[in-house]
C-alpha cells in the first residue's frame, strides 16, 4: 500500500513556516509523505525541514508590494500558481491539503478547493490573516493556535494551539533559573517585520539598569542587518556583554538559557516560549494591520506570565522600569516562567496531525 500524501502550503515568514515545519516532522513520523508548496521567499525558510519532505517553489504574489505594473501581474501569477498545482495534485492524488497562511499558500488552498479535496487551515494568531480569512470558508476545518481565534461567522475553530518544531520540544519544560546575583540571560527578538524598534529602545533599557544587576547582564539581541552595526557598539560602549546577530539558529537553546525574553509577540515565539516556559516582556507590531499580536500576547499576559508593553509606550525608561521589576524579584519571575507552562501545549502538532488524518480518513468516503 502506498503512502498518503500530505501537501503543506505555507507562506514566506518564520511565523508561518515553523508550524507548518513541526507538522511536516510528526507526519513523516506517522509514515505519510509529505510536500510543502511555497514560493521563493518562503523557501528561505526551508533549511529546517527534514530532508524527506519534498519542497515544490510555486507562482505566487501579493497586492500589498509593488507598482501599478506588478499588483496588475498577481492575478495572472496566481492563476498560474493554482493550475500549476491543480496538474499536479490530479497526477499525485494528495489525500489532505494543510495551509499555514501566507500569499504563497494561495495556489495549493485554490487548487484543493476547485478539486474537492480534503482540506483545512491551521491560523497561528489570534486574527485570521488574510488568505486564511479568504479561505476559512472553503475549507473542511480550520485549526487555532492562539485561542480565542477571532473566525467569519458560521465557521467553528478547533483550539490546537501553536505547533512547535522538535528543537523547542527537546526542551519543554527546562529548568528555570530565577534570576539573582549571578549571570543572567536576557533574548531580544524582534521578528522580521518589527525589530527595529527593539535595536532603539531594548539596549538604553538595559543600560539604564542600576549596575549591581547591570553587571551580570547578557544578551543575545537580533537585530536586522541596517541596526546591527549601531546596537553592537551601544552594547560595548556601555560595557554590556551582547551577543547580535541578524538571525539566530538556535533560538531553543537561548530561550531556555534566559531568565527574560523581550521580544514581539509573534504567535509562534509565544508558542515557543510556552513549552519552553520563560517569562517575557512583548511589545506587539503596532503596524499590525489586525493589530494581532496584541491577541496573541493576551493569554500569556492574563496568565501572568508576560507583561505587554504597547509600542507607543514602549521608552527606554518604561521598559527598564519593567525589565528591573522581573530581574529583582526572583520568586515572581519563577512564577511567570511557571505561568507560562501552564497555557503551553507542546502536544499541538501531534493533534494537528490527527486532525489531518481524520480529515483524510473522511474523505476517503465521500
Amino acid at each position: 500500500m502506498s503512502q498518503p500524501l500530505l501537501i503543506i502550503a505555507a507562506g514566506g515568514t518564520g511565523g508561518h513556516m515553523f508550524p507548518a515545519q513541526s507538522l511536516a516532522e510528526v507526519m513523516l513520523a506517522r509514515g505519510w509523505r509529505v510536500r510543502l508548496s511555497t514560493d521563493a521567499r518562503g523557501a528561505r525558510y526551508t533549511g529546517g525541514f527534514p530532508d524527506a519532505v519534498e519542497i515544490v517553489q510555486v507562482s505566487s504574489a501579493t497586492f500589498a508590494r509593488g507598482g501599478l505594473l506588478a499588483k496588475a501581474l498577481v492575478a495572472p501569477k496566481i492563476a498560474m500558481g493554482v493550475a500549476s498545482a491543480a496538474w499536479r495534485m490530479m497526477r499525485d492524488k494528495p489525500s489532505a491539503v494543510v495551509g499555514f497562511g501566507g500569499y504563497p499558500s494561495i495556489p495549493a488552498l485554490g487548487a484543493a478547493t476547485l478539486l474537492r479535496l480534503p482540506r483545512m487551515l491551521h491560523e497561528q494568531n489570534g486574527v485570521l490573516g488574510r488568505v486564511n480569512e479568504l479561505f476559512a470558508t472553503r475549507v473542511d476545518e480550520v485549526a487555532c493556535g492562539t485561542w480565542p481565534t477571532e473566525l467569519p461567522a458560521g465557521v467553528e475553530g478547533v483550539h490546537v494551539g501553536n505547533p512547535v518544531r522538535a528543537a523547542v520540544l527537546e526542551r519543554a519544560g527546562a529548568g528555570y533559573i530565577p534570576p539573582g546575583d549571578y549571570p543572567m540571560d536576557l533574548l531580544v527578538m524582534g521578528g522580521s517585520q518589527g525589530a527595529r524598534i527593539l535595536s532603539d529602545v531594548v539596549p538604553p533599557a538595559i543600560a539604564g539598569l542600576p549596575m549591581d544587576m547591570l553587571r551580570n547582564i547578557r544578551v543575545s539581541h537580533q537585530a536586522r542587518d541596517e541596526d546591527a552595526e549601531r546596537v553592537i557598539a551601544f552594547y560595548a560602549e556601555n560595557g554590556i556583554t551582547a551577543d547580535v546577530q541578524p538571525f539566530f539558529n538556535d533560538v531553543p537553546r537561548r530561550m531556555s538559557e534566559a531568565q527574560l525574553v523581550i521580544t514581539r509577540a509573534g504567535a509562534s515565539t509565544i508558542a515557543d516560549m510556552s513549552v519552553i516556559g520563560r517569562p517575557g516582556i512583548f511589545i506587539p507590531l503596532a503596524a499590525a494591520i489586525r493589530d494581532e499580536q496584541t491577541a496573541n500576547a493576551r493569554g500569556l499576559v492574563e496568565a501572568g506570565a508576560a507583561i505587554m508593553v504597547q509600542e507607543g509606550a514602549a521608552t527606554p525608561e518604561a521598559l527598564s522600569e519593567q525589565i528591573e521589576l522581573v530581574l529583582s524579584n526572583p520568586q515572581g519571575a519563577l512564577q511567570m516562567a511557571n505561568a507560562a507552562l501552564s497555557v503551553g501545549k507542546p502536544e499541538a502538532a501531534e493533534t494537528l496531525a490527527g486532525m489531518v488524518e481524520g480529515l483524510a480518513e473522511r474523505g476517503k468516503t465521500t
